[in-house]
């Protein structure tokens, strides 16, 4: 059916966001198409959070682009634990904890360990790691960075990326994972680095950087964030709130924006 729509003044920012603002009213109810809307993307944002993991078809793909891999698994047996223990999301079970101890052997470390967990949305990490991965490595290979392997994480949380780099013995770790859908970004990805990373260490002792996805930040500006911060974190040997972005900000778009309200 077809709303007799009455428009909102704030129509204009529509096409800036994604939120859920103008969106106008038929009599004293929200329209019908915008209702379809949040249900439909309610639906997708709790698909994101149960849909499992590819580990195979994301191994596959890596192995594309040069990385070794390996799958571990934390110690939330399936999704529903997960989602009841998140303290278990934080730490490797003993078959993977056990796995990386017998990789290293007595081999030396290395500067970076990437991770790549499924966190609250796999269909986020597996639209977006490979994209932006293409980006960041060959930075990083320019710059003479050793890479631990890969390791995909099952039902993992961002912290257990401390304790996989530590098994690894890498010097900082950089932890890919889905982030809690919203109902407009069922498929936002966000990306932690820690220096030195160990088991225990606080959220205040990470970066992070949200949103990474193609209607959010590009995986050409989160490449440039997330390889100026590692940059500095390896000069001065530090990551968190200690380390703050200080690289040159675009704020063109901004300066173009004109005042609705003036208008």
């Amino acid at each position: 059916m077809n709303d007799d729509l009455t428009p909102d003044p704030w129509q204009a920012l529509r096409r800036l966001t994604q939120a859920r603002i103008a969106l106008g009213r038929s009599g004293a109810s929200v329209p019908t198409k915008a209702q379809l809307a949040f249900q439909l993307a309610h639906a997708q944002a709790r698909d994101a959070v149960h849909t499992e993991l590819d580990v195979a078809a994301l191994s596959a793909s890596l192995h594309e682009l040069g990385p070794e891999c390996i799958a571990v698994h934390s110690a939330a047996a399936d999704r529903q634990v997960y989602l009841q223990r998140p303290d278990f999301g934080r730490k490797l079970d003993d078959a993977s904890r056990a796995a990386l101890s017998a990789m290293m052997g007595s081999a030396g470390g290395f500067d970076l360990s990437l991770v790549i967990a499924d966190g609250l949305s796999a269909r986020a990490v597996a639209q977006n790691a490979l994209p932006f991965l293409r980006l960041l490595l060959p930075r990083l290979s320019q710059q003479g960075w050793s890479l631990a392997p890969t390791a995909i994480a099952s039902q993992g949380r961002v912290a257990i990326g401390d304790e996989i780099a530590a098994a690894l013995k890498a010097r900082a770790v950089l932890v890919l994972i889905g982030e809690r859908p919203g109902l407009s970004s069922p498929d936002s990805m966000g990306l932690y680095l820690s220096w030195e990373p160990q088991v225990g260490m606080t959220d205040a002792q990470r970066n992070c950087i949200s949103n990474v996805r193609p209607a959010g930040l590009s995986y050409a500006a989160a490449a440039d964030k997330l390889h100026y911060l590692l940059t500095e974190a390896r000069r001065r040997g530090l990551s968190g709130i200690a380390l703050k972005e200080e690289a040159p900000q675009d704020d063109a778009p901004l300066a173009r924006a004109s005042n609705f309200l003036l208008g």
